[in-house]
């Protein structure tokens, strides 16, 4: 079997600038880009609407995203998952935090746990839940 698995998110109109943000935090590349305004569904989206994303795909080393921009009054923030993030060194999940969370919501800060060396739950500024977990070593 040849399977692909990624996660796929919505966005309120800012598709581009998080599947950037993500590629920059994860050392990814966004490797693909349609517009509304570029497919054949250019006529469900409204003239402002062209330049955002309809789907995109983000690849990291383990992990990819695919995004689009939910047209103007179908957004809604993502309930009932979070994206996790799992690392043993310290410093990356430290930096992951941070960045993740500049701009978002801190649920749990950044902090060692019964389980982990630190573990965080962050909400970034694209809307994104994030779960950091950076093991202990072995």
């Amino acid at each position: 079997m040849n399977l692909d698995a990624s996660v796929s998110v919505f966005f309120n109109g800012d598709c581009r600038a998080a599947l950037e943000f993500y590629a920059g935090l994860l050392g990814g590349k966004v490797e693909f880009v349609l517009t509304w305004g570029e497919s054949p569904m250019a006529g469900e989206a409204p003239p402002s609407w062209h330049d955002k994303i309809l789907y995109a795909r983000m690849a990291a080393k383990t992990m990819s995203l695919v995004g689009a921009d939910a047209l103007p009054g179908s957004y809604q923030p993502p309930v009932g998952f979070n994206l996790s993030l799992s690392t043993r060194d310290l410093a990356e999940a430290q930096r992951f935090f941070a960045e993740l969370a500049r701009g978002g919501v801190v649920h749990r800060p950044l902090a060692e746990t019964f389980w982990a060396l630190r573990y965080g739950y962050v909400t970034d500024r694209f809307g994104v839940p994030w779960e950091i977990n950076c093991g202990r070593p072995h």
